[in-house]
């Protein structure tokens, strides 16, 4: 019953939404695409089928209403004119980034170079419970700007090596979790949501967000302008992350050379490292090469990427038909094609340009940078109300967007860069706020209670040290460089 109210609710509240009377200052046809992007939305929250079905199924209808491409508010779309803006999403290069990140995380499966990454770093650092902590941040830091899907890093690498340790001290999620068990399952879950926002292409929803602040007229930075936007808060919260869950979430044992042990049987079985290893080191560090330097060397992020899966196949890391079968990257580019479609048909329709006139007049009577940290902390808590990342951008961003822009004295752009760049850390509130979250709550070793006081504790740690340092920094150092 529960799954037939999941499917009726999208279409209900679309319905809501159109029969409500048209607000002044809003035509026709841009409450109609208001009404199915509504319905694509609460869709993508509830998901009672495939998210990737849900934009496609979002971007039909209005190409069946003729509403979505520029000028469609006044005058419906042709049907050529409709389908064509449709399928705009599947040219855009910000998606074939994302498609082609993941295509990588499959090299780092196939050739074994992730968990021997993992395996080693256990051992170099396993001898103390807080070692293992930093082992795990570690692991995913390094993982992180070649796999794109939090998701993927934690249930393909960490999740079998780090629930493989409690067990030899006897602990298990429904007896003695605390001994060791629920220490290592929510570090795994609070580093990935860092190391999610320190690399732009550390989690899916990044790109995807300047993509939408591209589409909405801000200026957006490259890979290594992120990087260098989030340094110091980076710095500092990989630090802080295993050492404040040591302290407000102490595990009973502290130390093993059990651990160290396993770990070295584990790296015995490995072996000497392999041939596709080394192709993928080699390929790689050339690739983190041109992206901090896409700028530089005059080569496109996603050309890079592209470039990547060419030379995989080439030094065989991954096969053709490794290529052909990867579902989680084709589902992607499906989800990412039509929702990028969809975010920018709210521009086109103009939508965005009603919105900003209302919540202007509402917001210019405080000062630029009060408005600016207000905008800040309401896109990151509200995502307690999000069980995706992608869904949070696509309803919202180029809302908040379009509301920056009309408050006198905002930098637009900068106001943008400073909301998106957190969205990592803000999966950390919930145990559904991000793609890796789910795997980590499943396992039971953190308790219910225990998940939402810790996402709480740290979901606000991490936004006051945003806040408090890398506010400062990206406005009065770094801004220079990364614009």
């Amino acid at each position: 019953m529960k799954s037939y109210i999941k499917l009726l609710m999208p279409v209900i509240l679309g319905i809501i939404v159109f029969i409500i009377p048209t607000p002044e200052g809003v035509s026709l046809n841009t409450w109609i695409y208001f009404s199915i992007f509504v319905g694509v939305i609460v869709g993508l929250i509830l998901e009672p089928i495939p998210a990737a079905l849900i934009g496609l199924i979002g971007v039909i209808l209005a190409v069946l209403f003729g509403v979505g491409p520029n000028g469609s508010e006044v005058k419906s779309a042709s049907a050529s004119a409709a389908i064509n803006w449709a399928l705009t999403g599947f040219s855009n290069v910000t998606v074939w980034l994302i498609f082609a990140a993941f295509m990588i995380g499959i090299g780092y499966q196939n050739s074994g170079l992730g968990k021997r990454i993992a395996i080693n770093l256990v051992k170099k650092l396993g001898r103390s419970t807080i070692g293992l902590g930093y082992a795990i941040s570690i692991t995913d830091g390094i993982l992180a700007p070649f796999i794109p899907s939090n998701a993927a890093r934690s249930g393909g690498t960490l999740y079998p090596i780090i629930t493989s340790i409690p067990a030899m001290f006897g602990s298990y999620p429904e007896k003695d979790s605390r001994k060791i068990g629920a220490y290592l399952a929510w570090c795994a879950l609070a580093a990935t949501c860092v190391s999610s926002s320190i690399f732009l292409t550390g989690q899916a929803p990044n790109p995807l967000a300047l993509q939408v602040a591209a589409e909405s007229g801000v200026a957006v930075v490259d890979w290594g302008g992120w990087f260098i936007a989030l340094l110091p808060v980076s710095i500092i919260l990989f630090i802080a992350t295993p050492l404040l869950a040591y302290f407000i979430y102490p595990p009973e044992i502290k130390g093993s050379t059990e651990v160290v042990k396993w770990a070295a049987e584990e790296a015995k079985k490995l072996g000497k490292i392999t041939q596709k290893e080394i192709f993928m080191i080699s390929i790689s560090i050339c690739a983190l090469i041109l992206w901090i330097g896409s700028t530089t060397f005059g080569v496109n992020a996603t050309t890079t990427a592209i470039m990547v899966i060419i030379a995989m196949i080439a030094c065989k890391v991954i096969s053709w038909n490794d290529f052909l079968s990867n579902k989680p990257a084709w589902n992607v580019l499906v989800w990412f094609g039509t929702l990028v479609t969809m975010a920018g048909g709210l521009r086109n329709v103009k939508f965005l340009d009603w919105v900003a006139n209302i919540a202007g007049g509402y917001l210019s009577d405080f000062s630029p940078m009060v408005a600016m940290i207000g905008l800040v902390l309401i896109f990151y808590f509200i995502h307690y109300f999000f069980a995706s990342g992608t869904a949070h951008v696509t309803a919202l961003l180029g809302v908040f967007i379009v509301t920056a822009s009309s408050i006198p004295g905002v930098d637009a752009s900068l106001v943008t860069l400073l909301m998106i760049l957190p969205m990592g850390f803000m999966g950390v509130l919930t145990p559904y706020g991000t793609g890796h979250s789910p795997v980590w709550f499943a396992s039971g070793y953190v308790k219910t209670a225990d998940f939402w006081r810790l996402g709480c504790i740290f979901g606000i740690f991490y936004i006051l040290v945003y806040l408090l340092v890398g506010i400062p920094w990206i406005t009065n150092f770094a801004y220079d460089w990364i614009f």
